[in-house]
């Protein structure tokens, strides 16, 4: 390795690094001792190349302490390294900084070719000094601080002009300076203490590097690096640093405005990649960038200057407003430096959306500055300047009166037209946001009636918008459509035109899925289009059907994985709406989907299933023919049988159960139970015993307590008994869900009050054992109940890829509570065991004396108390 090129040392280097990941230091003690052994005889020669080899592998290996979290083996691990490579660290940094410096302070200040490798050296040391400071601070680097020290404020403050002169050779030294950087910032951040000392030096020398560097891009990192220490300077104890007069304003003139104005390169990239522009623009990628990082350390400085900063900052914004007003076509940039300053140093209130600001008075500075931008009847012109005055308008959205924000929507529907892409996303983003904004108490501001009467524009402009160059796929535009579907009142005159748009881009994506975000919006429009505009005029569900029925057709001929989830969400909704009996094309689905191909792949189960039972729901009849139940019961059973599947397997059978009669189902009763039984031997996980517990409750609801026993015991005698006592009454305290918790509750109550099998003497411990678990669920909090182990998903019916289910948010199914005429489980219990005890006084209270906790005891007597129900 070391006698290859550089370009082949690097890979070798990471090469060996993976390996090291598996194998250092435990099953590999020999590479450390090899690399520092080959590193002294490099030194000794003098070899640059075979130093910046080895130390390329060991920053490789290295780089483990900077990631992992830390356990007594990765600090064993450190200790290793610490005491071996750790002094030859050392002694290799010194020697190169001395050849540095001999080098440059000889005539003409040395030759770049000879500067290059020395200074690379220097940066692999900084990036190892990092990673073997990482996790604290080890014992020999705080005894050789010093000279660690010396050496890095040397890099930050002295020139190399030879060197930064030439083509490549400024990135090397900013590379060294930023590496320098980041180990200071790790230092004040983790060794305040002992690096207080040195920070005043660093400090400085930092401030004046920073105002000495250039805007060009190739500069960034050190920038960033160099505002990110003295942002964690400046909220330590020791901000005092930034106190003295005139300190604060020379900051915010020298380093942040310079940082915080718009540079060619982010014109660049507003129009050349809006994507990545609003990634960091808008939803706060821009973590390492200049504007982002002068904004950090303005924020920082406030900390402990408020007043200081703001007034200083205001200041600013006002001699910016006024540089544009003297020229606007000219120094249109300053006043995006302005909107950009008052937007990215607004303070977001906890837990909440509510964004405010100190710097300017929000009303006044939108109506003077934002307004005009907004206003402006040309969409297209200053496009950088418009985006911004958009995104102040998202950011203070909830600051900004209704009737002021209410009077600039058309200009926003208006904006959807402009060419720029950034400029109609944002303007799109804008309508989204301001549609969720609630007043308080959580009532909507903008409600259906506000933004009704512009719906037939507002859509049209959308769907334009669509159509720009790059815009095909934007997530933000089919966001706002969402949203617009989800407020607006959805007339058969905005239906229709909405659906054909809709279907179109939907018809249009299915030849090459690429975004999934802008796709999942998509589907998720279609079904909130179906669900708001079919309920409310049933006449539109064949137009629908008309219109989707050729996509989801083609979606399922051409095997489409990534959509076919989304088609089954959609065609069940289809299902749900339509009235009996169906239609020929419904039932080819269904066949279909009876098939056992279609539940191979396991990202389509949830929505299969939600589909089968929509199916279940609508065509009880058409099931119960041409061996179709069958069918649906084989599905069942392959669900059933595997521990990731089981509870969309209990969704079909309770299905079964709550639509079809006991005549139907009753031939197959002894099936079902025996599978159901079979899995409760093999694999009993807590969620399969949770979900036969609601099952059997289910089926005592629907088809009575007799039936439930005798279907049961007819598999093998007496078996209801010893399934009631092992797995009923334990599981029961932990069932969760207002609707389940219900059902189990009243289940469990009329088999302990109607049940002959339970209201026989011989059976008086179960039944108080029943009654035990029934006051558990119905008294104390899920949390006191529930101590749930999460499970671990069975890995082996998951190896390779699969397209994952996506649950479409308003294509889903309507929970049912199948006791509508239970309105309070409570009192429904009490009653029935008041109703019950009055047959035979004097028995029960024996049984609960004897089988209830204490604690349920009370909690039973203070039931009866409230309802007015005694149990004699």
């Amino acid at each position: 390795m070391l006698s290859s090129s550089p370009r082949i040392q690097s890979q070798l280097s990471e090469a060996l690094a993976v390996i090291g990941k598996h194998d250092f230091p435990k099953s590999w003690p020999t590479l450390l001792p090899e690399l520092i052994s080959n590193l002294q005889k490099a030194a000794q020669s003098s070899d640059c190349a075979s130093i910046n080899g080895i130390l390329g592998t060991a920053n490789s290996i290295f780089k483990k302490f900077r990631y992992q979290y830390k356990t007594n083996d990765l600090l064993l691990d450190l200790k290793y390294c610490l005491d071996n490579f750790a002094a030859p660290l050392l002694d290799i940094f010194l020697k190169t900084a001395s050849l540095i410096d001999s080098t440059a302070s000889s005539p003409g200040g040395g030759s770049p070719a000879t500067l290059q490798p020395l200074f690379e050296s220097q940066r692999l040391c900084c990036r190892i000094f990092y990673s073997l400071n990482f996790q604290e601070l080890p014992e020999f680097f705080e005894d050789h601080m010093k000279e660690w020290m010396g050496e890095f404020r040397k890099y930050l403050t002295t020139n190399y002009p030879s060197l930064e002169s030439s083509g490549d050779g400024l990135p090397l030294v900013d590379q060294l300076r930023a590496a320098v950087c980041e180990n200071i910032s790790l230092y004040m951040e983790k060794n305040e203490e002992e690096f207080q000392g040195y920070l005043n030096d660093f400090a400085s020398a930092v401030w004046s590097l920073l105002t000495n560097v250039s805007q060009s891009s190739s500069r960034d990192k050190l920038a960033v690096t160099a505002m990110k220490f003295l942002t964690t300077v400046s909220t330590s104890v020791h901000h005092t640093l930034f106190a003295s007069e005139g300190v604060i304003p020379q900051i915010c003139q020298s380093i942040v405005i310079p940082n915080v104005r718009l540079r060619d390169e982010d014109e660049e990239l507003f129009e050349m990649n809006y994507i990545e522009f609003i990634r960091r623009d808008m939803e706060g990628s821009d973590l390492d960038t200049r504007r982002r990082i002068a904004c950090e350390l303005l924020k920082g400085i406030a900390t402990n200057y408020k007043k200081q900063v703001t007034d200083i900052v205001s200041l600013q914004i006002q001699n910016l407003l006024s540089s544009f007003a003297t020229n606007p076509s000219a120094n249109w940039k300053d006043k995006d430096c302005a909107i950009y300053l008052v937007v990215s140093l607004a303070t977001k209130k906890a837990g909440g959306t509510l964004v405010s600001t100190d710097l300017v008075d929000v009303q006044s500075f939108f109506l003077s500055v934002i307004v005009p931008e907004l206003q402006s009847q040309d969409v297209n012109g200053f496009p950088m300047l418009k985006a911004g005055a958009l995104k102040f308008f998202t950011t203070f959205r909830g600051l900004i009166q209704k009737p002021v924000a209410f009077q600039l929507f058309p200009d926003l529907v208006r904006f959807l037209g402009a060419e720029s892409n950034v400029v109609h996303s944002y303007a799109a983003s804008c309508i989204e946001k301001l549609l969720l904004v609630k007043d308080e108490g959580g009532k909507a501001r903008y409600t259906s009636a506000d933004i009704t009467p512009c719906v037939p524009v507002l859509m049209n402009n959308l769907f334009n918008s669509l159509k720009f160059p790059e815009s095909e796929e934007n997530q933000y535009i089919m966001k706002c459509i969402l949203r617009v579907l989800a407020v607006a009142d959805i007339s058969s005159e905005i239906a229709g035109p909405c659906i054909a748009g809709l279907t179109s881009i939907l018809n249009e994506v299915c030849k090459n899925p690429r975004n999934p975000i802008f796709n999942h919006y998509l589907f998720e429009s279609v079904a909130i289009l179906i669900r708001r505009a079919c309920e409310r005029d049933a006449s539109l569900i064949s137009a629908f059907e008309g219109s989707l029925f050729p996509s989801l057709q083609t979606i399922l001929a051409n095997d489409v994985t990534e959509f076919l989830p989304y088609a089954f969400q959609l065609l069940a909704q289809l299902v749900e709406l339509n009235k009996p009996p169906i239609s020929p094309s419904y039932m080819q689905i269904f066949v279909l989907l009876l098939s056992p191909d279609s539940w191979r792949r396991s990202s389509n189960v949830p929505a299969l299933v939600r589909l089968l039972q929509a199916f279940l729901q609508k065509a009880p009849n058409e099931v119960n023919q041409e061996g179709r139940l069958n069918q649906v019961l084989g599905i069942f059973n392959m669900l059933v049988s595997s521990a990731s599947s089981d509870e969309q397997g209990f969704y079909v059978l309770n299905t079964v159960i709550e639509n079809l009669e006991y005549g139907v189902i009753s031939p197959y009763m002894g099936n079902i139970w025996n599978v159901l039984f079979m899995r409760l031997q093999n694999n009993r996980t807590v969620k399969f015993q949770k979900s036969l517990v609601i099952f059997m409750s289910l089926f005592l609801i629907k088809h009575g307590a007799t039936n439930l026993v005798d279907t049961m015991n007819a598999v093998q005698d007496n078996i209801f008994l010893v399934i009631l006592e092992q797995f009923w009454i334990p599981n029961l305290k932990l069932i969760t869900g207002a609707i389940e918790l219900k059902l189990t509750a009243v289940a469990s109550t009329r088999l302990i009050c109607e049940s002959p099998v339970l209201l026989d003497p011989a059976a008086a411990r179960l039944w108080g054992k029943m009654l035990d678990s029934i006051v558990t669920l119905l008294s104390r909090p899920e949390q006191d109940r529930v101590e749930e182990e999460p499970e671990m998903p069975d890995i082996a019916e998951n190896v390779g890829y699969t397209a994952t289910f996506v649950k479409l948010y308003n294509a889903g199914k309507r929970e049912e509570d199948p006791l509508t005429d239970v309105k309070d489980p409570k009192q429904f219990l009490v009653a029935s065991l008041a109703k019950l005890s009055a047959l035979t006084p004097g028995r029960y209270p024996q049984i609960i004396n004897e089988n209830l906790e204490p604690a349920n005891q009370a909690a039973l007597l203070q039931l009866c108390g409230i309802y007015n129900c005694q149990i004699v």
